[in-house]
């Protein structure tokens, strides 16, 4: 298991602790809780999650104030932006990207009052994500995906977005 550090603070780049491939196909442990919290990785998950998305879909950027979000890519391929929107934060509104497939294996962990967004790369993508706190929409924010401020080099120019993301507005 190799754990690094992002440039932004509490953001943590995960290479699961095992990976394994032969002729039959591969096996990966995602997650194994002693593993992890021998590495300094000690919250504890209650909620695990998956989106499937096809090519080009762009969820996000999402976050709250309570959840820290184990990511990781089961299928495919997907670009993963993820903004510190902690107004406390001297790195607040800075951004770092990653890309994250079912052939790297890499993993995220996001902080609390960090938003996230991904955008699917192949022809279908599963995104999953284990939660410190069970899913609450009322406890949600949404940032604009597009907002300049951040800077995020999204790959498509006009991504398939939800309502939702359509209408999140740009920060003042």
């Amino acid at each position: 298991m190799e754990v690094q550090k992002t440039k932004l603070d509490g953001v943590l780049l995960i290479t699961p602790p095992t990976i394994f491939e032969d002729f039959r196909g591969c096996y990966v442990e995602t997650y194994n809780e002693k593993l992890y919290n021998e590495a300094g990785i000690t919250m504890r998950f209650v909620q695990d999650d998956i989106s499937i998305s096809s090519r080009h879909v762009l969820r996000g950027l999402h976050g709250d104030c309570e959840t820290w979000k184990l990511v990781s890519c089961l299928y495919g391929q997907f670009y993963l932006a993820v903004v510190n929107y902690d107004e406390s934060s001297p790195q607040y509104l800075q951004r770092d990207e990653f890309t994250l497939s079912d052939k790297n294996r890499l993993q995220v962990l996001i902080p609390p009052r960090f938003g996230n967004g991904h955008l699917v790369l192949s022809e279908t993508a599963v995104f999953h994500y284990k939660q410190t706190s069970y899913y609450n929409r009322a406890g949600q924010f949404t940032l604009a995906w597009n907002d300049p401020k951040f800077g995020i080099s999204w790959p498509v120019k006009q991504p398939i977005v939800s309502k939702r993301d359509e209408s999140a507005e740009l920060l003042k």
